[in-house]
């Protein structure tokens, strides 16, 4: 499982540092693609075969459904994490999550994220402004 929030910077090159505690848990390799709210996701090898299986059941008839899947697989890339720790990010992803310096790993129980630091505190402000209504709400999902 995933937790935590850990400040790191993406150089130039899009070398971005894997906070330490999350290394093992992805694996030597791990797959990231583009994710929801601005961010990207990242998932262990196991998660995403997991979420190739749930993506196989979606009908192709559903267009939202093919475009979901379209989407979040033609980014999809393989990241190997090298001896420093880091793994690169190809330009594509750094443009949709705009990762340019500061950014900001944090771990969302099965998988990774990482956003651009301004947009993550951003994100995060609103979402600790709206928390209590958001609590109320997810008595919907059993809780």
């Amino acid at each position: 499982m995933f937790m935590g929030e850990f400040q790191h910077t993406i150089d130039p090159k899009g070398r971005l540092t894997m906070p330490a505690k999350f290394r093992e848990a992805l694996g030597e390799k791990f797959v990231v693609t583009r994710g929801l709210d601005g961010c990207l996701f990242g998932y262990p090898l196991s998660e995403w075969e997991q979420m190739e299986t749930k993506f196989e059941q979606m009908p192709v008839s559903k267009k939202d459904a093919r475009t979901f899947v379209r989407y979040f697989y033609s980014s999809a890339t393989e990241c190997e994490i090298d001896k420093q720790g880091r793994i690169n990010i190809p330009s594509s992803l750094r443009t949709h999550a705009t990762l340019s310096k500061n950014c900001v790993v944090i771990g969302v129980s099965n998988r990774i994220e990482i956003w651009d630091e301004t947009r993550w505190q951003t994100f995060s402000a609103d979402a600790e402004e709206n928390f209590d209504e958001i609590a109320e709400n997810m008595i919907d999902f059993g809780f």
